[in-house]
């Protein structure tokens, strides 16, 4: 069994029937981790699982402080016993601390994770920012808007949106353009007219 096949495991089992909608965004997140392998090699299952799981803390039966991303996170590494850097992708998934701060749970965050590296960290939230509430692909500035229109204006997550955007959306251009350069087609190389070879083999 790959990370990912247990990862999901765990999150049908925590969102599938109570939060359908969740369980159907974060399948989404997953495929479109899926479509970075090229990119991240070995890393790719563990950042689909981390996409699969990103959003645990918000099912019933785990959510303790109400913040997902804090939640979910320790609920992986105190119940699932889940690799730390796993754990960490989690908890810092799309920003988190700075939505954290929102919250009066920032200490709490910083103290008992630490951010993951930067490069995955763009990947899962270039997936999770492109991706809809109910699983489709959509434009970073497609998902933010969303995310404005479904809190509202004074919700505690659109103000911390108005400080992450900015960090949310250099994040996805940069795997976009990685991702253009892994997979622009070589340039051709132009063939020596057969009339040269001898002249430059000699």
């Amino acid at each position: 069994m790959t990370y990912s096949d247990w990862a999901e495991d765990i999150a049908r089992t925590l969102l599938a029937e109570p939060l359908p909608r969740r369980w159907a965004h974060v399948q989404g997140v997953a495929a479109a981790a899926r479509t970075l392998t090229l990119i991240l090699g070995d890393r790719a299952d563990l950042l689909t699982a981390a996409a699969l799981l990103h959003d645990i803390g918000y099912a019933p039966t785990v959510e303790v402080t109400g913040f997902h991303p804090l939640d979910g996170a320790r609920y992986l590494r105190d119940e699932q016993h889940a690799d730390g850097l796993l754990c960490r992708l989690v908890a810092h998934h799309s920003c988190a601390l700075i939505e954290a701060e929102q919250w009066g749970l920032a200490d709490e965050l910083s103290r008992e994770f630490e951010p993951a590296p930067r490069d995955l960290s763009d990947a899962l939230i270039y997936c999770d920012m492109t991706t809809g509430p109910d699983g489709r692909r959509m434009t970073i500035e497609q998902r933010l808007a969303d995310i404005r229109g479904r809190y509202g204006p004074e919700h505690l997550v659109t103000r911390a949106l108005a400080w992450s955007a900015p960090q949310l959306t250099a994040a996805v251009d940069r795997v976009t353009r990685t991702l253009t350069t892994c997979t622009r087609p070589p340039a051709r190389v132009a063939s020596i007219p057969r009339r040269l070879v001898p002249a430059l083999a000699g």
